[in-house]
């Protein structure tokens, strides 16, 4: 069996923290997953339009080992400053990679980006764009328990019809590892089945996190074409970013087709998924703190299964728990007299 974790967060993963900071006037937000320690990373992008920063060193031929942070950031390209803030909140706390003894250590923060410069907000910053500052309040802001829906980075975000926002869910297997998942739900996609109010996520639901809605019949014949409640499809408009974690000790490698298996949790929750639109993108983060036993594929499959399931219920989650702003109105408000 499977259960959610003490917090259903990702931060019962343990090792990491999450922190978060807006900017409520710009309708725009930076969320930061901070590692206690340098921690084994990769990132598998599966959409057609993504933004990213530093996000090639984690292939698994690369030379540096392990992240110390990786954001993820509303404002498009602008976004790719939040790193910065976070990397200079590391450097003055003495994190970082050692290139040689008597040089600056250099703190390893990748991120993703994701649109939501067409929200309704002002954004009508000057010179000086907020997310390096965003990035410095997240990581200050950095803790075991946080705030979902308009928190962070999915501040601004919009899925499908509906406000988008920042999910989280975990995962507790019998014999004792942790798996952990983040989304930022800024789809193209649909999260809903059509014609009703139930998230294509619901049999992966955890003690009603996402509202314990149920369709009342057996499903009906669905219409294969694109749901009527989704984006329309523009480009650069829209992704998803997630970030997948446990304490499982796996190598890069392994940590490579544990991100590959998690995408899965994508497709389980949005329809559309992973199109032209999309800046779809999985990190997968492995703190090490519990050994596998000798029969390792078969570990890493089970663990990625689950990463999969808990992904889709993150971003389930993550549309539960955003509310309306201005025009763009939440799950909630929108079926809210419904039975």
């Amino acid at each position: 069996m499977v259960r959610a974790g003490a917090r259903n967060l990702i931060t019962d993963v343990a090792g990491l923290k999450i922190g978060n900071a807006v900017d409520a006037r710009a309708r725009t937000g930076v969320t930061v997953l901070l590692a206690d320690a340098a921690s084994p990373a990769v990132a598998d992008v599966r959409g057609g339009a993504p933004g990213t920063r530093d996000v090639e060193g984690l292939d698994p031929v690369s030379l540096v080992d392990g992240i110390d942070a990786i954001t993820l950031s509303g404002g498009s390209t602008f976004g790719n400053d939040a790193p910065s803030g976070v990397q200079a909140w590391l450097k003055a706390r003495g994190r970082g990679f050692e290139i040689r003894p008597g040089a600056p250590r250099v703190p390893i923060v990748s991120g993703a980006i994701l649109f939501d410069l067409a929200n309704g907000g002002e954004k009508d910053w000057g010179d000086v764009p907020p997310y390096r500052a965003l990035g410095l309040d997240a990581a200050e802001n950095a803790s075991l328990d946080f705030a979902l829906g308009n928190a962070g980075v999915g501040l601004g975000a919009t899925a499908g019809a509906y406000k988008g926002g920042l999910g989280s869910a975990s995962a507790v297997t019998d014999d004792g590892f942790t798996i952990g998942a983040l989304a930022a739900v800024n789809s193209l996609g649909s999260p809903l089945i059509p014609g009703t109010e139930v998230f294509w996520a619901f049999p992966f639901e955890q003690n009603g996190e996402f509202g314990g809605r149920r369709l009342r019949a057996p499903l009906p014949q669905l219409d294969l074409d694109l749901p009527p409640d989704m984006k329309g499809a523009r480009p650069l408009e829209n992704t998803t970013l997630a970030i997948v974690a446990t304490d499982a000790a796996l190598t890069r490698i392994e940590l490579k087709r544990f991100a590959i298996m998690a995408q899965d949790g994508f497709a389980r929750a949005l329809r559309p998924v992973h199109t032209p639109f999309d800046g779809d993108l999985v990190f997968a983060v492995s703190t090490a703190k519990r050994q596998i036993g000798t029969m390792r594929q078969q570990e890493i499959m089970r663990l990625a299964a689950i990463a999969a399931d808990c992904l889709a219920r993150s971003i389930a989650r993550g549309v539960y728990e955003a509310e309306s702003i201005g025009e763009l109105k939440s799950y909630r408000d929108v079926f809210a007299n419904r039975e």
